[in-house]
């Protein structure tokens, strides 16, 4: 069965590649200031929080200017619209409805092509007002979003997929054997790679008290007490802005390949520095490719004897690391071996509960037993009812939960069912995912 297709459409400059970008997760469509950057239809193949279709990013619709060009994008901007199953009108809160905008939407109204209007550069709630002038295109509802920053966005494609089928991969293809493959990962000169060579028991790979010695990912298999793992060691990612080099920019984007490719991701902080901004976008990295985490402080000989260093790191990473607090930490020293074989201990815990699987009807009393202790909130005279609940992915889990409403569901009430569905499936120390559809 071919994947439903969906249109981004609008005037030049209204943020649709942006938008592509967002929902895509890529960097496919290219984005500039400049009006028209866009001429060909950009096609993605995209699962979105469980709905797999293809996504298209189209150019500039605008009769304005006398590129000779204009005619051939829209001609590709009116192909996309006929071949697409859903559109996606972008507009521009901060100018307002243009002519174009009203042109557009006529268009699709007479197409009787089912559209969303996505009222872009609305950075937050304080500016949603800006979005009601919209209601003037004829349409029923609005979507107030801010593609560069990502408000709104889930609700937007929660409203545009509505209807559309989950991918259901069988858990039991999901789990099938094979090695561990553990990615570390860190800042330049955190110690990765004395890391693993103290697993290895060999200088298998290069250490350098110079930043930036490994230039790219390393695969090494290794066994340990029966069971097989594959250790990438990886260039250590900086902050972006201090990647000069091209050779450094490749490094970066191949350790980020490399987490994508990993089932666990173990990041090495420094004790003796500390937790840095950089530790916590890399935990955000592994938290969004959906992978297990394991905190090793690595260096801890230097602090060992320090009571009051060690009490500000534990305090610094509570606080700069709380939105992973699922994963386990542990304390070695790559340059003596404290410790350091401990850590399979916790990535095999970590990758156990990563890998799990559980019945609906476990899962569905779980989400029975949260909210029974805490119904969600009431939307004027009714109330979101949760149906039921059920695992639709491993590695990590993925659960989708059936509601009346979904778009009312608040961000606190999500995280007040995820950690409670956590919490009673007992999947204290992996990461997982919580979808919500209508019923």
């Amino acid at each position: 069965m071919p994947e439903p297709i969906i249109a981004i459409v609008g005037r030049p400059n209204v943020g649709k590649s942006t938008l592509f970008n967002r929902i895509s997760r890529s960097r496919d469509a290219l984005v500039d200031n400049r009006p028209g950057v866009t001429r060909d239809r950009i096609h993605a193949s995209v699962l979105y929080e469980g709905v797999r279709f293809t996504l298209v990013d189209t150019g500039g619709y605008d009769d304005l200017g006398q590129d000779p060009l204009l005619g051939q994008v829209r001609r590709q901007v009116d192909r996309a619209m006929q071949e697409a199953d859903r559109v996606i009108l972008v507009v521009d809160g901060r100018q307002g409805v243009l002519p174009g905008d009203a042109e557009m939407a006529q268009t699709l109204r007479r197409s009787r092509k089912p559209f969303f209007v996505a009222v872009n550069k609305i950075d937050g709630p304080e500016h949603e007002h800006l979005s009601n002038e919209f209601f003037g295109l004829g349409v029923e509802q609005v979507h107030p979003v801010s593609a560069a920053h990502g408000y709104g966005v889930r609700a937007l494609m929660e409203a545009v997929t509505a209807d559309w089928p989950f991918e259901e991969t069988p858990l039991q293809e999901q789990q099938e054997g094979g090695p561990i493959r553990v990615a570390v990962l860190g800042k330049p000169n955190v110690g990765k790679s004395s890391f693993i060579n103290r697993i290895l028991g060999a200088e298998r790979l290069v250490v350098s008290d110079l930043p930036g010695t490994t230039r790219d990912a390393v695969d090494t298999p290794f066994s340990f007490k029966g069971r097989n793992y594959v250790l990438i060691d990886t260039a250590g990612i900086r902050r972006k802005a201090r990647v000069k080099e091209k050779i450094e920019k490749f490094s970066v984007i191949k350790a980020l390949k490399r987490l994508e490719q990993c089932h666990i991701a173990v990041l090495m902080l420094d004790a003796f520095e500390g937790v840095a901004e950089q530790d916590a976008r890399i935990c955000g990295y592994a938290l969004e490719k959906g992978r297990g985490l394991v905190l090793v402080i690595n260096k801890w000989d230097l602090v060992k004897g320090d009571r009051s260093k060690q009490a500000d790191l534990k305090r610094t990473l509570d606080r700069e690391l709380s939105f992973v607090s699922f994963a386990p930490r542990i304390h070695v020293s790559a340059l003596t071996g404290e410790r350091v074989m401990k850590v399979f201990r916790e990535i095999d815990l970590v990758y156990s509960q990563f890998a799990s699987s559980f019945t609906t009807g476990v899962v569905n009393a779980a989400l029975q037993e949260v909210a029974g202790q805490h119904p969600p909130p009431r939307i004027g005279h009714g109330r979101v009812r949760l149906f039921y609940a059920t695992q639709v992915g491993s590695r990590p889990p993925a659960f989708v939960v059936f509601a009346n409403r979904p778009d009312k569901i608040t961000p606190a009430y999500e995280r007040f069912l995820l950690n409670g569905i956590r919490q009673r499936l007992g999947l204290e120390k992996t990461p997982i995912r919580l979808f919500f559809r209508r019923k």
